[in-house]
């Protein structure tokens, strides 16, 4: 028995001795920094000058557009055009059926001709007793009625001729014509249909050259806008269209329009721009996108996209700034020698800035305020920054690009 206990009690020496040994490494192993440094890569900032564009969503409209309504009642007797083609100003769309308003026509032209033809007798009846009266050959009251009876000769004329007036227009409304050139659309109504006044549109007619092109802006770039107006800024290519597949329209734009009153409850206002459509290529209703070419012709400050922090809707960078850490003499005594030579020396630290940006450029962003040129900016490692904290540079690659990116 106690041979077989002998080999148990050295195992469970053995195995005191190897945790003992553990433990005692443990103990042992240095414990990290109490403030690490994060590494970054910076960039220094330099003023150049950048080509962009305002960007604007903007819907285009037909400079003139009606909807075609029946003056008069009756049914389609003919339509005469393609339906979605283009018309010529004059041209004969649609006919309703005539027939009744061409004879109200002919029946007030024959009581024209009757009040006209009492017009005459009343006439010839009134010189006749005006010359027995200048020779008292004639009583009194019939010359009066004779002048009465001219009188009301000359107005029943006069109504006869208004109802004429009134029967030609109507006789002119059963054709339709178009009231300008443009492109009409489907037609509503087909042969044989009884439109009337009121409760049926035939079609719609638009102008399609020029094509207009509406899109807002905020009221604090009016200011600008109204100086494009008038023609004080001069910039080639200024005002360009990208077409809903998002290639660039040929033609340039010229600012039309600017509306009379900003929106108070959104701070915006409407701008329309004139675009020529010689190809007919822009169709009314369009979705699409406004280039306004910058007018900022001073250098700008162009930081990656990718250092700008966003915080509550408001946008910060991490700057780094030299800043010296004093370290008491009682410290520098528990201190190594290496560690006591890098102490009091100068350390670099993130500091976070607000900024306001502008215009995104490719993977660029444009800084408007909160920086200056020869500022160095933190371009990666922000997910373990915060304001203050101890940065370095060592063992990483250095910024690869620094110019920015394209004008978009």
């Amino acid at each position: 028995m106690y041979k077989n206990k002998q080999p148990s009690m050295n195992r469970a020496l053995l195995n005191i001795i190897f945790i003992s040994c553990l433990a005692l490494g443990a103990c042992k192993k240095k414990q990290p920094p109490q403030n690490p440094e994060v590494p970054v890569n910076l960039m220094t900032l330099k003023s150049r000058k950048v080509l962009y564009y305002d960007k604007y969503p903007a819907t285009t409209r037909a400079l003139n557009q009606v909807n075609l309504l029946p003056q008069v009642s009756g049914a389609i007797t003919g339509v005469f055009f393609h339906e979605g083609g283009r018309v010529e100003k004059g041209q004969k769309l649609y006919e309703i059926d005539q027939r009744l308003y061409q004879a109200s026509y002919d029946q007030a032209v024959a009581n024209l001709r009757v009040s006209e033809s009492g017009l005459t007798q009343a006439q010839q009846d009134a010189d006749r007793y005006a010359y027995l009266n200048k020779y008292n050959a004639v009583a009194k009251q019939l010359y009066d009625h004779a002048l009465i009876t001219l009188e009301q000769a000359k107005n029943t004329v006069k109504a006869s001729e208004q109802a004429v007036k009134t029967a030609k227009t109507n006789l002119t409304y059963a054709t339709v014509y178009a009231p300008f050139t443009g492109t009409i659309g489907i037609s509503q109504v087909r042969l044989g249909e009884v439109v009337a006044p009121g409760t049926t549109t035939l079609d719609s007619l638009s102008s399609d050259s020029p094509m207009a092109v509406e899109f807002i802006i905020n009221e604090k770039n009016l200011p600008l806008f109204e100086k494009l107006q008038h023609k004080k800024v001069q910039v080639d290519s200024l005002f360009t269209l990208l077409m809903p597949d998002n290639s660039l329209y040929p033609h340039l734009g010229e600012l039309a329009i600017i509306d009379r009153a900003v929106d108070p409850q959104t701070g915006s206002i409407r701008v329309r721009l004139v675009f020529d459509n010689p190809d007919y290529s822009l169709k009314a209703g369009m979705s699409c996108v406004v280039r306004v070419h910058n007018q900022d012709a001073g250098p700008q400050l162009v930081v990656p996209n990718k250092a700008v922090v966003e915080q509550m809707g408001e946008y910060f960078l991490y700057v780094a700034k030299d800043t010296v850490i004093k370290v008491s003499p009682d410290s520098l005594k528990k201190m190594d020698k290496k560690a006591a030579a890098d102490a009091n020396k100068s350390k670099l630290i993130a500091v976070q800035k607000k900024v306001q940006t502008g215009q995104v450029i490719g993977a660029d962003i444009i800084i408007k305020s909160g920086i200056k040129a020869g500022d160095r900016i933190i371009i990666d490692g922000l997910q373990s920054l915060h304001d203050g904290v101890r940065i370095t540079t060592a063992n990483k690659v250095g910024p690869g690009g620094g110019k920015g990116g394209r004008g978009g």
